[in-house]
Parts: C-alpha cells; sequence; structure tokens
C-alpha cells in the first residue's frame, strides 16, 4: 500500500463522516456525493436497516437527514486494508446525537465502510454500522 493510496482512502472515510455529520443537520446532498450510484451498494445502518442498490440506499440517507438527531460523532482508530479497486476502513465512532424526544445518547459503535475506485476517486460501496437502540427502525 502506498502513502498516497491510503491518504486518499482515509480522505474519502473523512468526506463520509463529514457527510454523515451534515445527515445529522438534515443535509443529505454530501451523502449522496460519496456513495458510488450503483446497484451493488449495501448499507446495513445504526437503525437496523439493511439497503442494497442506490435507490434504497439514499432513500434511507433521506429518512436519516429527516429526522435532524443533531450532535456529533468522530472515528477513532482508523484501520485500511487497500487493494488495486477495493478498499475497506475499519473503526470505532464515538459521539453523540438525540433521540426523536431531544435526549443525547452517547454512541460508541463500531463501523466498516467499503469503497470501490470510481471515476478517478474512491466511491463507498458498503457500510455497516452497529445498531443503535434511540434510532431503531
Amino acid at each position: 500500500m502506498t502513502g498516497t493510496d491510503e491518504q486518499t482512502v482515509r480522505a474519502a472515510a473523512g468526506a463520509f463522516y463529514d457527510a454523515l455529520r451534515a445527515i445529522f443537520e438534515g443535509d443529505v446532498a454530501p451523502m449522496a456525493a460519496v456513495w458510488s450510484h450503483a446497484d451493488d451498494v449495501t448499507y446495513l445502518g445504526a437503525n437496523g436497516s439493511l439497503c442494497a442498490g442506490w435507490p434504497a440506499v439514499f432513500a434511507e440517507w433521506r429518512a436519516q437527514a429527516a429526522l435532524k438527531l443533531g450532535g456529533s460523532v468522530e472515528p477513532v482508530d482508523i484501520h485500511v486494508t487497500l487493494g488495486p479497486d477495493f478498499a475497506a476502513t475499519a473503526s470505532y465512532v464515538r459521539g453523540h446525537n438525540f433521540d426523536l424526544g431531544g435526549q443525547r445518547h452517547e454512541v460508541a459503535i463500531r463501523d466498516t465502510n467499503l469503497f470501490r475506485r470510481e471515476d478517478g476517486g474512491w466511491k463507498m460501496v458498503g457500510h455497516h454500522s452497529d445498531p443503535l437502540p434511540f434510532v431503531g427502525s
């Protein structure tokens, strides 16, 4: 793994977490920018959802943005696995969100992100995170 490749994967993961924080404020556009829009993308969300294909994945992100849960999360201890056209990151995520009643909840989850080289960059093709009981489906 070259330093440049690892750095670009880390940057793609960072863009995802920036987009996730935008979701907490109701803005779904940054999330649409980091994902591949292919039929083979998958999302296993913190609300327990399983979505396959870009239309279903994007619909789930729109629904989450509509909740405007607020708060902020940060990845901790990111590990990168890199292949020629596919990469994965695994990390802990720490921070907080609010439930629909406005009660603050600490977030401490594990997540995995999958990226594929597309159009000269890395696009997310999969995300999996532990369920959070206060955002259950």
